[in-house]
């Protein structure tokens, strides 16, 4: 992901489309025709491939055959969209490099789950994250998690879709309507028909197309403006090139602690427990493989932070020797982006057409994302709990029509983006203020084996009042101010963001005003600590709830859902330390040991909540002989 920050002043009026400064060539629509054509022939392809032949799971999930490569490509295009493409270069742009320290977050933000979420996900064999919920609590919980994404997806879903389109359309004079039809269109066939395998196979087309137009940007406007050296000597005279800011105030917008730590958490709530990460987890073929895609998305990522940092420096030092016309200057930030490069490009058949490919190529990896995350879940969460018999025939089937469905939902909502002007930014802000709670939920079910069902419940319901009241809050605060709210989730939005790391976005304040007191004060809190302060509302709230109600006391705990943090920590201390703090017996206790359900797992029985039973610890065996559950569950409450 590439967390994109935007720097804007509200949402203009979709119908103030006429700062229109640039027109399309031929050869820029043959360029970006292209782009729609090859996406929709390689999911067409994985569609009518073995037509007649597919199952749920290859629909959902590519058969379990994926390889490291096209996840890892696809991984990091779910949520590198337009916002980050559009919003980075112009945070750097108005603020400088101190945003690239969020980069310093990405270690933390994949390596904890590759370690933790990957392993207990794909040795439950699920199809649905939200399965696990129901593992380790209750059908209920369950279906609250799988509610709370789908209104997270659905409400963004719309934005996504209409907010590049929008931009587009006021930068270029592209027709509005047309783009966002057409992209809606070829998004839905081939996600509902090809599946997974085809969103992966296009999402890895895509990154590539997206990697070329950022990198053309660069090459050219640094050749125009003396080459990359002066480019830094530019942005160094002006004070853009940012030192490391250690002030640890988690009020302050931007910080290295900000970005370093409390990006940890954002990353975590898209990479650790987002259905559409974990659904490319569990598509690939082996547990190994998974974790291995999960790294390379490391190295990817800051390549394509460093390369949205370099286009706002480039852009910075275009424009000191080609200033800006007075219709860029009134523009929106986001649209600086869209200016720069229809100035930059002009005269250069193909390449803002390529660009315009790179934008939409964001866009559309997000959207299939989306649409089959949440087909999956539907289907997995909603329908087949409540039908389980339904035959493999009619089940894929469904899950097609389904997608076909949200399809059209998302045609829906990008219309009602368009009419709800100011109201937008809340829109927006959604998707980041759920990701918190979200994340909080399966860290209390993780983490803590004394969490119960009514802990879960409540938690999730205090994390997602918490989240909705300090994000409408600064919202309502801000714009009464008569400056930009703090986004309420790890990216950013302005005119034309769309989806990223996340993915989450709104409007990110231009002007310091004077330091706010009392409630203003919380809503002044930086966006980038909202996932931190929401994912802990749910565990302290949870742990109170399930402490005062007996926690799993008369309740059955699968050893397998707990992730055993303090097993772990200690077999990291000397061996003399260990019997000094009589934690060895309890280690190899806590210890799941995978060996142990060999034979379950090739057979396919650990299919999530359907063979729930096939998930019990066995009463004998090699690593757990004479302890039972219920000796587990004691221990670890201790």
């Amino acid at each position: 992901m590439s967390v994109a920050v935007s720097t804007s002043a509200p949402l203009p009026p979709a119908s103030d489309t006429n700062m229109v400064t640039s027109t399309f060539s031929l050869v820029d629509y043959v360029v970006f025709v292209l782009l729609l054509v090859l996406s929709l022939a390689i999911g067409l392809y994985h569609a009518y491939r073995g037509w007649g032949r597919h199952t749920i799971g290859q629909l959902l999930l590519a058969d379990r055959k994926m390889g490291c490569f096209p996840v890892a490509l696809s991984l990091l295009a779910t949520f590198q969209s337009a916002v980050a493409i559009l919003g980075v270069p112009s945070e750097i742009y108005r603020f400088g490099t101190q945003y690239w320290f969020l980069g310093c977050s990405y270690f933390l933000g994949l390596l904890i789950p590759a370690h933790v979420f990957i392993p207990i996900f794909y040795r439950l064999h699920l199809t649905s994250a939200y399965e696990y919920l129901e593992l380790r609590f209750n059908k209920a919980v369950r279906v609250c998690g799988t509610v709370t994404f789908v209104f997270q997806m659905v409400i963004y879903m719309g934005v996504v879709l209409y907010a590049p389109s929008l931009a587009l359309n006021a930068v270029t004079g592209f027709d509005l309507w047309l783009s966002v039809l057409t992209l809606g269109i070829v998004c839905t066939v081939y996600t509902a028909l090809g599946g997974l395998k085809a969103v992966i196979w296009t999402d890895v087309f895509q990154t590539l197309v997206m990697f070329l137009g950022q990198l053309v940007v660069i090459i050219v406007g640094s050749a125009k403006v003396g080459g990359l050296g002066h480019v830094w000597d530019v942005a160094s005279q002006h004070g853009l090139i940012s030192g490391i800011e250690l002030d640890p105030d988690p009020f302050v917008r931007h910080t290295f602690w900000t970005l370093a730590f409390g990006g940890v958490f954002m990353m975590l709530s898209l990479y650790g427990v987002n259905q559409a990460q974990v659904q490319r987890y569990l598509s690939s073929r082996t547990e190994k493989a998974a974790v291995l895609s999960c790294y390379a998305v490391f190295p990817c990522q800051q390549v394509v932070l460093c390369m949205g940092c370099l286009i706002g420096l480039v852009m910075f030092a275009y424009y000191q020797e080609y200033p800006m016309s007075t219709q860029q200057t009134q523009a929106a930030p986001d649209q600086f982006v869209l200016y720069f490069v229809m100035d930059l490009l002009r005269g250069l058949p193909g390449l803002p057409g390529l660009f315009v490919a790179c934008l939409f190529s964001g866009s559309l990896s997000t959207i299939s994302s989306a649409f089959n995350s949440l087909a999956t879940v539907t289907m997995e969460d909603l329908i087949r709990p409540w039908f389980p018999h339904f035959s493999e025939v009619r089940a894929t089937m469904l899950s097609r029509i389904i997608a076909f469905g949200y399809g059209l939902l998302c045609l829906g909502m990008a219309y009602i983006s368009s009419q709800m002007g100011p109201v937008l930014q809340a829109a927006i802000s959604i998707f980041g203020m759920v990701g918190g709670p979200l994340l909080g939920l399966f860290c209390l079910g993780m983490f803590f084996p004394c969490a119960n069902p009514p802990g879960a419940i409540v938690g999730l319901l205090a994390g997602l009042i918490m989240a909705f009241w300090i994000g409408i809050g600064s919202i309502v605060t801000s714009t009464g101010s008569g400056r930009a709210p703090t986004p309420s989730d790890g990216s950013s939005f302005s005119l034309p963001s769309n989806l990223t790391a996340v993915t989450m976005a709104t409007l990110m304040p231009s002007t310091t005003i004077s330091r706010p007191t009392g409630l203003q004060r919380l809503y002044s809190l930086s966006y980038l600590w909202y996932s931190a302060h929401n994912s802990t509302t749910v565990i302290v709230v949870g742990l109170a709830v399930s402490l005062l109600s007996g926690g799993m006391r008369g309740r059955t705990l699968n050893p397998r859902t707990i992730y055993p943090v303090l097993p772990k920590l200690v077999a990291l201390l000397p061996m003399s330390c260990q019997k000094r703090l009589h934690c060895k017996t309890l280690s190899q206790d806590l210890s799941v040991d995978t060996a142990v359900f060999p034979e379950k797992v090739s057979n396919g029985m650990l299919r999530g909540s359907r063979d729930k039973e096939a998930m019990d610890v066995p009463e004998e065996g090699p690593a757990h002989q004479g302890v039972s559950p219920t000796f587990v569950l004691q221990e670890t409450s201790l």
